[in-house]
């Protein structure tokens, strides 16, 4: 067989991420001190190309490539593309961040870099091979992304955390791709579909096997009763960290789910639909519950994202078209609004002080009125209050669930939404009706400022007008 250069194409986005990651580590070596800055002006430079390269090769039908290991459609390029934007956000809100602590290093930049092309590898995963080598790139580096502060006790404490749990969940997760393989076969989604749709549940050994997948997806989601990993983790990485580790990995996570659940095994949708429905419900309780006793604001935005990994859930539970792009239009949504809520904590953290207590955000509206605005977008739209595109990213996904019969889980999730309400409100009660502790305005980098206020106005912008971004989700699934 001879092998098409053809079938790179596809592929670019992912050479241009390996090629751009490369190019930093080698210019690091030859950079000074005061130099580091080059590495920060590359990776956003990089990025930006790979995002122009991921349009040019996206569009147009199906392809599968490389051996029927790697698929690129529709979903996979939007996907791709979230996930671009996203961690471009993240080297914006962290320069000043980076610069004041001394670890504006090429190691950081690198690794982010890994992540987000592991991240891009499990989006068009069609193997299981395929699927597990980008979960553990990704999961690699943000392991030693999580420690990257080596002064930090409490950091080496949550890395180790991540790592252990982590580690495990993705031996549960691969435990079960064997048994699916072993029942079918094959590694390539479409040939385990087909055999998943003649055996059905009759193979207890696809059963089994479904059973540690679904375990190993609500690992790496985060949620209940797998998030055991994801507060201290919050709290104890770098604010740049947490940020990236917030936002990004939820759009490849739901990829994983998708590609796993959907793709290699719809023919089981009874099967794991009543799995995930438990873990989409005890996720929003245990989530929301929790969120309101938390005084360290990292820890209740870590609750908080296991409530909306419930969310995401439910949009799979569906099991149809609109389901699905309710689901990945959650997913896409969430991102930026971790994204907007982690970097404002970025912004707001100096030298020696870093931004965790929700204390730390009283008055904030004094010190910087815009600042405070653009915060106050973010906490309605998480607690899906109109018109920002929180509140149509539920209403897209409960009455998803509403379409298929599932009435009680759209009055559940509607219920703890309610709940949830009161601890992003008093977030903003905090920054306009308590007086701040310091009195000085903020000091903020031009970059990070013009970041925080597109990402902030996106999210009143696509409430306004969420089919610019829906009917991209919904023609992935046509």
């Amino acid at each position: 067989m001879t092998f098409d250069y053809a079938h790179l194409i596809p592929v670019v986005p992912e050479i241009a991420v390996l090629v751009l990651a490369s190019t930093l580590l080698l210019v690091d070596l030859w950079l000074k001190d005061r130099e580091k800055g080059i590495n920060h002006v590359i990776a956003v430079l990089g990025l930006l190309i790979v995002i122009g390269l991921t349009g040019l090769v996206g569009g147009g039908e199906r392809e599968i490539v490389l051996g029927g290991t790697y698929v690129r459609d529709p979903m996979s390029d939007l996907l791709k593309i979230a996930i671009l934007l996203i961690s471009l956000l993240t080297f914006v809100y962290s320069r000043d961040y980076l610069r004041d602590r001394q670890m504006m290093v090429g190691e950081f930049y690198v690794l982010t870099l890994f992540a987000v092309l592991g991240m891009m590898v499990m989006v068009s995963a069609n193997s299981f091979l395929t699927l597990y080598l980008g979960l553990e790139l990704l999961a690699l580096s943000l392991y030693t992304l999580v420690a990257f502060d080596r002064d930090s006790p409490t950091g080496a404490e949550a890395a180790m955390k991540y790592f252990v749990l982590g580690a495990l969940g993705s031996g549960l997760l691969l435990y079960g791709l064997s048994m699916l393989y072993g029942a079918t076969g094959s590694l390539e989604l479409g040939a385990v579909a087909g055999a998943v749709a003649l055996q059905g549940a009759t193979n207890q050994v696809l059963v089994f096997g479904l059973v540690f997948v679904v375990i190993g997806i609500g690992f790496k989601f985060g949620a209940v009763p797998f998030h055991m990993w994801v507060p201290d983790t919050y709290q104890g990485a770098p604010n740049p960290v947490v940020l990236f580790l917030g936002s990004a990995p939820k759009i490849a996570a739901f990829a994983l789910a998708f590609r796993l659940l959907v793709d290699g095994l719809g023919a089981l949708h009874a099967e794991w639909q009543g799995m995930l429905i438990i873990l989409a419900v005890i996720s929003m309780a245990v989530g929301n519950i929790v969120a309101i006793a938390q005084t360290n604001i990292k820890r209740m935005l870590a609750y908080s994202t296991i409530s909306h990994v419930g969310f995401i859930f439910l949009g799979l539970i569906g099991g149809n078209a609109e389901a699905y792009s309710a689901a990945m239009f959650y997913a896409i949504v969430y991102a930026l609004m971790a994204a907007g809520g982690f970097g404002l904590l970025v912004m707001m953290s100096r030298e020696g002080f870093e931004v965790e207590r929700l204390e730390d955000l009283k008055g904030l509206n004094e010190r910087d009125s815009w600042q405070a605005a653009m915060m106050a977008l973010i906490m309605f739209s998480m607690a899906g209050v109109p018109p920002t595109v929180g509140f149509m990213a539920k209403l897209l996904v409960l009455e998803a669930v509403i379409s298929v019969g599932l009435w009680w889980l759209a009055l559940v999730a509607v219920f703890f939404s309610i709940i949830g309400a009161f601890y992003y409100l008093r977030v903003i009660k905090i920054m306009y009706f308590d007086k701040p502790e310091i009195i000085e305005p903020l000091v903020l980098g031009t970059g990070a400022r013009l970041a925080s206020s597109i990402n902030g106005l996106a999210i009143l912008f696509l409430g306004l007008f969420p089919a610019i971004l829906l009917a991209y989700c919904q023609a992935a699934f046509v």
